[in-house]
């Protein structure tokens, strides 16, 4: 071990200022001396991380942990590390032995809560998140990462105490205020609105309250029935949220035009040469289409886990591409992914999207995939494809007054109901393409179908899953599908026919996709 040293307090200096170029240099040099510090290869580990090197980052904080096993810090970055690597099962294998140690730090209780988060464990990822804001009861983003949890588990009440202590600490928090609209249906009886206008005229020219604020009103005004009123607060959160994220749609449309032409005809797509496995089972469609239903569904059938929206495929497939540029972010699509080794792809989004436990298959419901659907023939030939289609307006509406993740860049269409139009125009023709490229890969369910024909519906879906009978998926879809016709709930979108509120709004929109050809409601 080496003593405290002058180079060594200039290395932990350069890491408490997050100067992680030097960190990296630094702990290189005294490594040369120390080859088996553990804290130096901590500290390397994560610079390399903060750096985004995650191969350097998994070796160093790898040798951290069989060093100092009972560190429960350096094993919850290195499930971290392993997390944002989407080597998600081991991840959550690793998070779980950083649990038995026992860790009273909150903030490496609030990293093993968002490991738990990407590995799609809610009820740990809420037990971790729970015991930091119980170390930490005046920290309100620990609330609020308690309450997002809660909510995910559906535990409404205990996510709407948590938001409620968040907000008292903080009230400027404004996401807590929109998750809060977003829990339930708000009643005469009970709702926020009072307070959210007197925020809104004090803080309103803030962009992140006109934004986040406008967006809680609008959702609660629509729970109360005052329809023009919330149609008026979307567009001001939207407008809002544009001017934040500035987006012309001819970005989408470049990424649409370039798939087509990478998976130009059946003729041209090469033999079937991925892995040969059965277990995935991806469920595809635009958001606000209902995908959480069906992950539900196919949930309680005793041979199917629930995976959840993993990022992994897209992950894997850019790495295995090769270059730093986004791939759906080039031209030439193709060119980026003729020698893929689709075998290898295949093993590879296996060995990391399975999750922990025996089951034959598993769910992933990133809504997205639907861009990939080509890919994950190649890769995957075995895989299921489900795709659920909803009436376009009710997915226009849907869209509108949702606030997605921002990060991936993928729903900056959703600002503006223009573009939210031409989108769901440009999904309709990929997925006529794909269908036409791979037939009978992809089944498709109607959401329609499955409130209003549900046996039928679930019995198709099932057998094209090649899965057998169970009465437990048949229970669960009426259950949604019932409280889908009365209530919001986390998991359950909003009535069919929803977007019949907002007519007068949709009506240039509705002959928009009417003249595309697509099917809309009268």
């Amino acid at each position: 071990m080496i003593d405290s040293t002058r180079a060594f307090g200039r290395l932990v200096a350069a890491f408490n200022q997050n100067d992680w170029p030097r960190v990296q240099q630094r702990a290189a040099q005294l490594l040369i001396v120390a080859p088996n510090d553990a804290r130096l290869l901590f500290m390397a580990g994560v610079a390399f991380l903060q750096m985004q090197q995650m191969p350097e980052a998994l070796e160093h904080l790898l040798k951290a942990t069989h060093i100092e096993p009972r560190r429960a810090d350096y094993v919850a970055y290195y499930a971290n590390a392993l997390a944002l690597a989407r080597r998600l099962r081991e991840a959550r294998l690793v998070a779980d032995r950083a649990m038995t140690l026992s860790p009273d730090n909150p903030f490496t209780l609030g990293m093993l809560g968002a490991v738990y988060q990407m590995a799609n464990a809610p009820m740990q990822s809420a037990n971790a998140f729970r015991r930091a804001a119980a170390l930490t009861p005046d920290d309100a983003p620990a609330h609020l990462n308690l309450a997002y949890a809660l909510n995910v588990l559906g535990d409404i009440e205990g996510a709407e105490q948590a938001l409620e202590a968040s907000i008292r600490l903080q009230p400027h928090h404004w996401h807590a205020h929109l998750l809060l609209a977003q829990l339930k249906t708000q009643t005469a009886e009970h709702n926020h609105v009072v307070r959210i206008r007197e925020l809104l005229q004090i803080h309103g020219h803030e962009p992140g309250a006109e934004w986040l604020l406008n967006m809680a009103l609008g959702k609660e005004c629509d729970d109360l029935g005052k329809y023009p009123e919330a149609f008026e607060h979307y567009m001001r959160g939207n407008s809002a949220g544009r001017r934040a994220r500035p987006y012309t749609f001819a970005r989408d449309q470049a990424r649409f035009d370039a798939l087509r032409h990478a998976f130009p005809t059946a003729e041209a797509e090469p033999a079937a040469a991925g892995n040969s496995t059965n277990e995935p089972i991806f469920v595809i469609g635009l958001p606000c289409s209902g995908i959480a239903v069906l992950d539900r569904l196919l949930g309680s059938h005793p041979d199917v886990r629930s995976g959840g929206e993993l990022p992994t495929f897209p992950a894997l497939l850019q790495q295995a591409s090769g270059g730093p540029a986004a791939l759906l972010g080039e031209t030439d699509i193709g060119a980026r992914t003729r020698h893929v080794d689709w075998r290898r792809l295949g093993a590879a989004y296996l060995a990391s999207a399975r999750p922990a436990g025996e089951t034959r298959h598993f769910t992933d419901t990133l809504p997205h995939n639907f861009l990939y659907a080509g890919f994950i023939a190649r890769a995957l030939p075995n895989a299921r494809i489900v795709c659920l289609r909803r009436d376009p307006l009710d997915v226009c509406i849907g869209n509108y007054r949702q606030l997605f993740a921002q990060e991936s860049g993928l729903y900056d269409y959703s600002f503006d109901l223009d573009d939210i139009g031409r989108y769901i125009i440009e999904f309709e023709r990929l997925m006529a393409h794909w269908r036409q490229l791979f037939p009978g890969r992809i089944h498709e369910v109607r959401y329609k179908s499955l409130v209003e024909d549900t046996e039928t519906t679930v019995r198709e879906l099932l057998s094209f899953c090649k899965l057998p009978w169970d009465d437990a998926c048949l229970r669960v879809a009426n259950g949604t599908t019932q409280a889908s016709q009365a209530a919001r709930a986390p998991t359950i979108p909003d009535p069919i026919g929803h977007w019949r509120h907002y007519e007068p709004q949709l009506r240039d929109l509705r002959w928009r996709l009417v003249a595309a050809g697509l099917e809309v409601a009268d």
